[in-house]
């Protein structure tokens, strides 16, 4: 499980830090939004009191802000999977030795695919860093 940082994605997550008080070693971009990953125990408190944290962590970087918890393995994919990609709803998910299957309707399949694939290529990323998956398709 290899996670890429660059410096931008090192910043906001000292940023997160300074705001929440919480360490986290992982965060990444998906559709304009920044996502970080949190220890699942401490998902709650990194939200903050009436989403008071991330309503700041959003006013401070300029941008849509999710936080997620850190999945346990291949159990957990289509959980992770469908807060990443909210509000956009997919009927199934279906794991394949290195590759998955998201079964979604006609408007839903053209969201998650994006553009030139945008969405779809920041998807196989995403699920290649945390569970090793190769290849995502979307039917």
């Amino acid at each position: 499980m290899i996670k890429v940082l660059d410096m931008r994605f090192i910043r906001y997550i000292n940023l997160f830090y300074r705001v929440t008080n919480i360490k986290i070693r992982h965060c990444f971009e998906y559709n304009n939004t920044i996502i970080f990953v949190a220890p699942r125990n401490l998902v709650q408190k990194a939200i903050g009191i009436n989403n008071e944290n991330l309503m700041k962590l959003s006013e401070i970087i300029g941008r849509r802000i999710k936080i997620v918890a850190l999945p346990n393995g291949k159990e957990d994919i289509k959980n992770f999977v469908s807060i990443i990609v909210r509000p956009v709803r997919f009927k199934s998910i279906e794991i394949q030795n290195d590759e998955v299957v998201i079964n979604a309707g006609a408007q839903s399949k053209a969201s998650l695919i994006g553009r030139g694939k945008i969405r779809l290529e920041e998807m196989e990323n995403i699920l290649g860093q945390y569970f090793g998956i190769r290849k995502v398709r979307i039917k």
